[in-house]
C-alpha cells in the first residue's frame, strides 16, 4: 500500500448490518435506502407477520457499491474463484442490493413466514440457495412468485 493511500472503513453508512434490525428502523441505511415500494411491501408484511407472532428482521438490504465490492472480494477469497463466488455475491454493477431492490431476511421463522405468505405482498425469494434473499415482484400478488434461480450465477440480470 502506498503511504498516500487511505483505507476507508466500510460500515453501517455503507449498508453493513452487524446485528439484525427491525424493518421499521429508519436510522439504519440498509433499511432506509431500500426502494420505497420494496420497503412498503416489507413493512406491510411485517405488520401481518407480527399478528401471527413473527417478527421480521433485516440482515442486509441496501449496500454501497464499495461495500458490495468488499463482499465480493471476500467471497472470491472464501470460495477460491470469481466463478464460484458469483453463486453467492453479485458485482456492484449487477447487485440488487446496491440498487436497493433486495433485502436479506433474518431469523428462520421470519423466512418461513415470508416463504408461505410473501407473494401476497409481492415479496419473493429469488435464489434457491439463498432462502434469506427477497425482492419485490408486484405481479406475484396476482400470479404468485416466479420460479427461483438455482443461485445468482443463473440469473440473467447478473450477465450484463
Amino acid at each position: 500500500m502506498l503511504s498516500s493511500e487511505r483505507i476507508r472503513v466500510l460500515g453501517k453508512a455503507d449498508g453493513a448490518v452487524p446485528e439484525p434490525v427491525p424493518v421499521f428502523d429508519d436510522a439504519t441505511p440498509a433499511v432506509a435506502n431500500l426502494d420505497p415500494a420494496l420497503l412498503g411491501a416489507l413493512r406491510a408484511a411485517a405488520v401481518d407477520a407480527a399478528a401471527d407472532g413473527v417478527r421480521i428482521f433485516v440482515n442486509g438490504g441496501w449496500r454501497s457499491p464499495e461495500y458490495q465490492e468488499q463482499l465480493l472480494r471476500q467471497a472470491v477469497s472464501k470460495y477460491g474463484s470469481a466463478e464460484e463466488a458469483a453463486r453467492w455475491v453479485a458485482t456492484p454493477g449487477t447487485s440488487a442490493h446496491v440498487s436497493g431492490d433486495a433485502v436479506d431476511i433474518g431469523r428462520a421463522e421470519a423466512r418461513a413466514w415470508l416463504s408461505e405468505h410473501g407473494a401476497r405482498y409481492g415479496l419473493c425469494q429469488i435464489y434457491r440457495n439463498e432462502p434469506w434473499h427477497y425482492e419485490l415482484r408486484p405481479e406475484a400478488v396476482d400470479h404468485g412468485c416466479p420460479p427461483m434461480y438455482a443461485d445468482p450465477s443463473h440469473d440473467p440480470r447478473m450477465w450484463r
